[in-house]
């Protein structure tokens, strides 16, 4: 991103801050007021003066995390073809040391899903990069940022053509020599869960995998998301009268048969927008059919982890999981 004056005759002037990161921006009376972070500092409120051009920030003292500049991977541009051949963007973040002989990856599916993956400064991928594990950070088909033409490529099409997208850009990397085929993992939470899961039941590239509070039932989605979201799943998947085919077809609960890859999941008891049961059954299921699985639930975290305890604890058993099933 980039911050930009533009004139009533619509000449632009960059205003030079140090964050290509930024969020949430509110402007008035020649003031502004964004959220920012880069790959080597993390999310913080900036204030702009846009006469004089001249921004200030409030930088978190005494952090609990010091990272000098060597340590910190940062993402890397990669575009691919993805569904219908279009051309989509991922960032791919290289693993910082090389640990291994091999080149394990691990794929994050964003939430949304019509959000995007940013390059801000990110402490999980940096978890992983420093354990020798690249990340590919994916903004599929339908991710904003990049024109409404991209974000509409998943109109109808959400369980399809993102999990495509997913599943080219590993074949990219592969292709790139930045990924070993016999190594590849895939996380996602909630709608990026839902993926993840999707790619697991169309694809044979991904050898283990983790999900947090994964949608797994779309029936069940339509009945209980928020009126804010009201709408969303009729762009996403089209309306349930003529669509019911899609949204059985595409929901994970009735894939499971053709699930085969080891899957860890984590889920919040509080979570008041994806119902325990729908991933606990999904996970007996898999069971049932001697799939690896483990399942965890966290007492007081609801939709969303908050605690950096239970969001620690998420990584540290994903990293033991990973490592168990593919045998690093």
């Amino acid at each position: 991103w980039s911050l930009n004056l533009i004139s009533e005759y619509g000449d632009s002037v960059n205003i030079d801050i140090p964050f290509d990161e930024m969020s949430y921006l509110d402007a008035n009376n020649g003031r502004a007021v964004l959220i920012g972070s880069n790959p080597f500092q993390e999310s913080t409120i900036v204030e702009i003066d846009l006469k004089k051009k001249s921004y200030n920030c409030q930088r978190r003292k005494n952090s609990a995390y010091s990272l000098s500049k060597e340590l910190i991977s940062v993402g890397e541009d990669l575009w691919f073809k993805g569904y219908n051949q279009c051309k989509t963007h991922a960032w791919y973040y290289p693993p910082l040391p090389i640990l291994y002989d091999k080149s394990p990856l691990i794929v994050k599916v964003h939430s949304g899903p019509t959000s995007m993956a940013s390059r801000g400064f990110n402490l999980p991928i940096q978890f992983w990069t420093s354990r020798g594990w690249g990340v590919l950070d994916i903004n599929y088909s339908g991710s904003t940022g990049f024109g409404r033409e991209y974000r509409d490529r998943l109109r109808n099409g959400w369980g399809n053509v993102e999990a495509f997208d997913c599943c080219a850009a590993v074949q990219e990397l592969i292709k790139l020599g930045k990924a070993s085929r016999e190594y590849i993992a895939i996380e996602g939470s909630s709608a990026g869960g839902f993926t993840a899961l999707r790619c697991l039941s169309s694809s044979d590239l991904f050898r283990v995998a983790s999900c947090k509070y994964p949608v797994t039932d779309l029936f069940a989605m339509l009945k209980t998301t928020h009126r804010f979201e009201a709408g969303y799943l009729d762009y996403l998947v089209g309306n349930i009268r003529d669509n019911y085919s899609n949204y059985f077809e595409r929901s994970p609960i009735n894939n499971i048969d053709k699930i085969s890859t080891p899957v860890i999941f984590f889920h919040g008891l509080k979570d008041n927008v994806v119902c325990l049961e729908q991933v606990r059954k999904m996970a007996d299921k898999l069971n049932d059919n001697k799939v690896p699985v483990e399942f965890h639930t966290f007492k007081n975290e609801g939709h969303g982890f908050r605690d950096a305890i239970s969001n620690i604890k998420v990584l540290e058993l994903t990293e033991k999981f990973f490592l168990k099933h593919l045998r690093l």
